[in-house]
């Protein structure tokens, strides 16, 4: 007995020799199922990143923005519906018995009122909306809709197709008017809103960034400087309000750039210091007053520049000028380019319009002009432009 568990005691001990050995110098022949501890190299920590590569600390107290309910909340109450009903044009042809008998019950629609959808923003406690123009216009009844369900009939107070505005009034009590933000300030990157009710749904918030500023030369109104946005804004979105991130009304929504008739990322907003001061105009004096000066513009093109041998590339030519008109009694002459308005410098016809128009009437502006090899600067007195019924000399 004694013998054998001293063999029993000496198989242990040379056992465990053995795998002492092969643990520390083979230790992948050990199984690895995790029944035996296998040692790994050490971590290796990686090389902290150079300073410039780490971001700011955020300031204390502070963290990200995840909603624009309080914006949305603020704003809402104050964008409305807008339903304009047109009386139906009626033919002759509509109570011809043969038109009838062709068209059926179809002749019918030739006799049906016209409705267009829209939405209006309330400015004022007392009552007055923005919307635009192409909204309302011919119209002949004008029904809007409150966010909170009451419903009115509007009174058109003015309109300003040149800028594409319109201002209503409705009689109600309790009304909330949007608060105004400063469109001058806004930057590329700046988040906004879009109120509407597209396509009749009901009112919708729509969210996106300021995507480019200035906008002109769109061929959608006379005058333009619009808010470029990537907002959904679809139709029935015309005449709502673009607000900011505090909900304050930076703009007016009114045309979308499209190929299916809804939204492709692409939006425009007349900015609000724009509608402020068409709607002020049409409030106090039924009309919007601007500056003229009487000439026909063209934009300088390379070829032209070239041809007439100018030593400039940007500009706005002047080939017609209003006998008796300001321009004419400043100086200004056919073949003339345009440079500058006061310190504003014009390179298209765009800014050409909006810069004349910005001027008051019978106030002096000197105006820059490229006369062939020189240079002139030129005082013009400002006249008041008149009241568009086709498109006029600037």
């Amino acid at each position: 007995m004694r013998r054998t568990w001293l063999i029993f005691s000496q198989a242990v001990t040379v056992a465990v020799a053995v795998l002492f050995v092969v643990a520390t110098l083979k230790p992948q022949w050990l199984p690895r199922d995790g029944a035996w501890p296998v040692p790994t190299a050490p971590a290796v920590a990686p090389p902290p990143a150079p300073a410039a590569a780490l971001p700011a600390p955020a300031p204390a107290g502070s963290a990200p923005v995840t909603s624009y309910a309080a914006a949305a909340q603020r704003a809402t109450p104050s964008v409305v519906s807008i339903t304009a009903r047109k009386a139906p044009q009626r033919s002759a042809q509509s109570n011809d018995p043969w038109f009838r008998f062709f068209f059926g019950d179809r002749a019918e629609q030739f006799s049906q009122p016209q409705v267009g959808l829209g939405s209006g923003v309330i400015v004022t406690p007392d009552g007055f909306l923005l919307t635009n123009n192409h909204v309302i216009e011919g119209a002949d009844d004008i029904e809007v809709q409150l966010a909170d369900g009451r419903t009115a009939t509007a009174r058109l107070v003015g309109t300003d197709p040149e800028s594409d505005l319109a201002v209503l009034k409705v009689e109600l009590e309790r009304l909330p008017a949007v608060g105004f933000g400063d469109a001058d300030a806004l930057q590329v990157g700046d988040v906004v809103l879009a109120i509407g009710n597209p396509f009749g749904v009901g009112q919708t918030v729509t969210s996106g960034i300021v995507s480019a500023l200035g906008r002109n030369q769109l061929g959608i109104n006379l005058f333009e400087n619009f808010i470029q946005t990537d907002a959904a804004i679809n139709p029935g979105n015309s005449g709502g309000a673009l607000v900011d991130a505090r909900g304050n009304l930076i703009g007016i929504n009114t045309a979308i750039y499209s190929r299916s008739g809804g939204s492709m990322g692409i939006g425009f907003a007349i900015p609000v210091s724009t509608a402020r001061q068409v709607m002020e105009g049409l409030i106090k004096d039924g009309q919007v007053t601007r500056g003229w000066i009487g000439v026909e513009p063209r934009d300088l093109t390379p070829e032209i520049a070239e041809t007439l041998k100018l030593p400039i590339r940007q500009g706005v030519l002047i080939t017609g000028v209003l006998q008796s008109g300001p321009a004419a009694e400043g100086g200004l002459r056919p073949g003339d380019v345009v440079v500058k308005i006061g310190d504003r410098p014009v390179a298209n016809t765009a800014q050409l319009f909006n810069a004349v128009a910005g001027l008051r009437p019978n106030e002096t502006a000197v105006i820059g002009v490229q006369r062939g090899e020189r240079t002139l600067d030129l005082s013009v007195k400002v006249g008041q432009r008149p009241k568009a019924r086709t498109r006029q000399p600037q």
